[in-house]
Order: structure tokens, then C-alpha cells, then sequence
């Protein structure tokens, strides 16, 4: 496999899961809609992103190992289906997805012995 591959296979994963939380955290805007005081505004957004602060400190793992970071991925995309009783998709299918790119990257980057 070429070097060219190898850098897409390292960094997909990576701008897959930054762009998954930066949609996630948009899901978090609609408490300024809801005519809550500041503070009540603010711990509202703080309660919202809690997933957002789940899935960086996943993707930081990753980053560093990659093996656990797809295993960490695939576990919170089973936890929402069972949290959802698999009714909506969209969140668990990118999940799935940077799962399985982060086991690729780890598969490609490994060195022969």
C-alpha cells in the first residue's frame, strides 16, 4: 500500500470524528430557544454537550491507540441502539463507520515483524 493511501487511511477517521462532534454539538444550539435565564441557559448547553465531551475524550484515545479508540467508537454506537431500541440510526451509523476506520488505520499502520 502506498504512503498516499496510508495518510488517508490515518487521518479519515480523525476528521470524520471531529466533524461527527461538531454535528453533534450543533444539536445542543436549540436551549437558547427555550427562554431560560443565563444560567439556566448555561447548564443546559453544558447537559447537551456531554456527548460532544464523550466523544473527544473517545477521539483522544483514539488518536493515541487506535485499536481501543474502535472498540470505544463501536461501544457508544451499541450503548445509543440499545439506549434507542435501534429506532434511529443516524447517530450509531457514523459511529460504526469511524469504528471501522480507526481498526483499518491501526490494521495498515502496524509494521511488519
Amino acid at each position: 500500500m502506498n504512503s498516499n493511501t496510508k495518510r488517508w487511511l490515518y487521518w479519515l477517521p480523525r476528521v470524520l470524528s471531529i466533524l461527527f462532534a461538531l454535528f453533534i454539538s450543533l444539536l445542543a444550539l436549540d436551549v437558547f430557544g427555550e427562554g431560560y435565564n443565563f444560567w439556566e441557559t448555561l447548564v443546559a448547553l453544558f447537559m447537551h454537550l456531554i456527548p460532544t465531551f464523550i466523544l473527544v475524550a473517545v477521539l483522544a484515545i483514539a488518536w493515541r491507540w487506535e485499536r481501543v479508540g474502535a472498540a470505544l467508537f463501536l461501544a457508544l454506537a451499541i450503548i445509543y441502539l440499545v439506549l434507542t431500541d435501534g429506532r434511529m440510526l443516524t447517530i450509531p451509523i457514523p459511529l460504526i463507520i469511524v469504528s471501522l476506520l480507526f481498526l483499518v488505520s491501526w490494521r495498515v499502520t502496524l509494521k511488519p515483524r
